[in-house]
Order: structure tokens, then sequence, then C-alpha cells
């Protein structure tokens, strides 16, 4: 019996040598545990950083309120760099798709513009923007022919289109005797819109406007944005622009209706780009494009519904 146990238990003992030996190389080869992820910074229910978002949010206000009314040439800058900036992402971002936007001379018919716009008016500005769509064209066609110079080319036009001749709106708008409460009343009606949006969105949002474009974005949000549009725009338009307190109802109205319809278009080019920003250019707002979206649209409706409640 002690005969056949010794050779068992020294069998045993050889084993779990084994087993010591085997565990010891596992723990001097195995990877050592991950690092825990840094923490995010804070962001909101709409995934955005909030303190970031309005630490920008506020010095924009600031710089553009003294372009505005310090020297208005100032402001004519600051729009020619935002555009220049806002076509730069936008050429990025399609070129994802092999979209190759002449990018110079876009740039060149953008200046070309906006200064059109700020100098000698609207039928300048639409001139200039004339010129550019064939200066792209031409300037593409150049560089190699084929179904790519089409598509590349007309992908140039509707930038041209999209952000330098509806930001010269804002400038037609500049140029009016109360230029500078002309667009205040149009910056700040727009932000409304996005300020009552997020508000009523995050406290209330329960029904989705549109899920499959931006789901976020809700008709409880909708709401919010309508009431604090509309309650800016009256107190601009009659304490600031001496008009009627029905043109503040109207000019809210329907830059609620115009900066959604802007917001929602730039989201569904994003999600067929795949794209969450155009750019990362401005904390807690993504990129220049991401601010503009809805600027850009709503531009053109305040400049007709202003001039047409003012009697301009």
């Amino acid at each position: 019996m002690n005969e056949q146990s010794s050779p068992d238990a020294f069998s045993s003992a050889v084993r779990r040598l084994r087993e010591a030996r085997q565990r010891a190389r596992t723990a001097l080869v195995e990877p050592a545990p991950p690092r825990p992820p840094k923490p995010l910074p804070p962001t909101g229910r709409a995934g955005r950083n909030l303190p970031a978002a309005i630490g920008v949010g506020v010095g924009l206000l600031a710089v553009v309120a003294l372009s505005l009314f310090v020297r208005r040439e100032a402001f004519v800058v600051l729009v020619v760099l935002a555009v220049l900036g806002a076509l730069w992402e936008l050429a990025a971002a399609v070129g994802q798709r092999h979209i190759r936007i002449p990018v110079l001379p876009l740039w060149v018919g953008a200046v070309g513009i906006l200064l059109s716009a700020w100098v000698a008016g609207a039928e300048a500005m639409l001139m200039a923007f004339t010129l550019t769509a064939g200066g792209v064209f031409v300037w593409r066609v150049l560089d190699g022919g084929g179904m790519d110079a089409v598509r590349d080319a007309s992908a140039g036009i509707f930038a041209a289109a999209y952000v330098p001749y509806l930001a010269g709106f804002a400038l037609l708008l500049l140029r009016e005797p109360d230029g500078p409460w002309l667009v205040v009343t149009f910056l700040l009606a727009t932000i409304a819109n996005d300020t009552g949006g997020y508000i009523a969105g995050v406290l209330l949002g329960r029904t989705p406007m549109a899920p499959s474009i931006s789901p976020k974005k809700s008709w409880e949000g909708l709401g919010g944005s309508l009431v604090l549009s509309v309650a800016v725009a009256v107190v601009l338009v009659t304490l600031a622009l001496d008009g009627p307190w029905w043109g503040g109802v109207l000019v809210g109205a329907v830059v609620v209706a115009s900066a959604t319809t802007g917001d929602l278009a730039e989201s569904l080019l994003k999600r067929d780009l795949g794209l969450k920003d155009m750019g990362s250019l401005l904390p807690g707002h993504g990129g220049i494009m991401d601010r503009l979206d809805s600027l850009l649209v709503t531009a053109p409706v305040c400049y007709l519904v202003l001039r047409l409640v003012l009697g301009g």
C-alpha cells in the first residue's frame, strides 16, 4: 500500500510543481490590466460640453457686438473669415466621399460675393455669385475633365450658394440705416431659437420631430424655440427698431421655421457623410459650419421680412 502511494504522491507533487511554473510564466507575460479611461468632459442630454459651449458662445457674441457698434467694417471682416473657415470645413467633409471642391477659386469668389454685398448691394452680390460659379466650373474642368469634374464643380457651386451667398444677406442688413440693430435682431432671434429649443427639449422633449435625421430634436423643443424666438424678436423690433409688435411675432415665427430647416438640412448632410460635427474649432459647438447652419438659411428670410415689417 505504501509502495503504491509513494509514486502517486511523487507524480502529484511533480504535477503541482509544473502547474505552479506555468502560472508563474503566465503572470510574467500577461499584460497589465488596462488603465481606466479618463473621464470625458461633462455633457448634457444634448451631448455637448455645456460649460465650454456657453463660454465660447458668450465670447463670440461679445466680439460680434463690438464689431457691429464700434466699426461696421470689422463685422464684415468677421463674416469673411467665418465664411472662409466654413468653406474649408465643408470641402474637407465632402472630401471623405472623394468629392474635390476647388477651394482656392471658391475662396476668391466668396470674398468677392461678400464685399460686393457690402459695397454695392444685392444686384452686385448676385453678379459676383454668377462669376464665382463660372470660375469654379472652369477651374475644375481645366484640372481634368470627365464626370468627376462635373461632380466636383457642382459641389463647388453648391458651396458658393450655400455659404457666402446666403451669408451676404447679413451684410445687406448691415448696409441699412439701422444696420447694426437689424443684424442684432437677426442674430439674437436665431440664437433664441436654438436656446429655447435646447432648454425645452432637455426638460420636456418626448416626441421626436425627425428621428431619422436629428434624433434629439423634438416637437416640444420646437415649441420652446417658438416662444423664446418670438419674445426676443418682439422686444427688439418694438424697442430697438421702432416697429409694430406683430412684426416681431412674424419675424420670430419665420426665424424658427428657417433656422429649423437649416439645422435639419445640415444634419441630413452630416448624416450622409457619417459625421457628428463638421469640425472641432469651437469647443462645445463643433465647427464653424455647425454654428452657421441655421444662420445661413435665416439671413435671407430675415432680410426680406424685416424690410417688409419696417417698410424698407
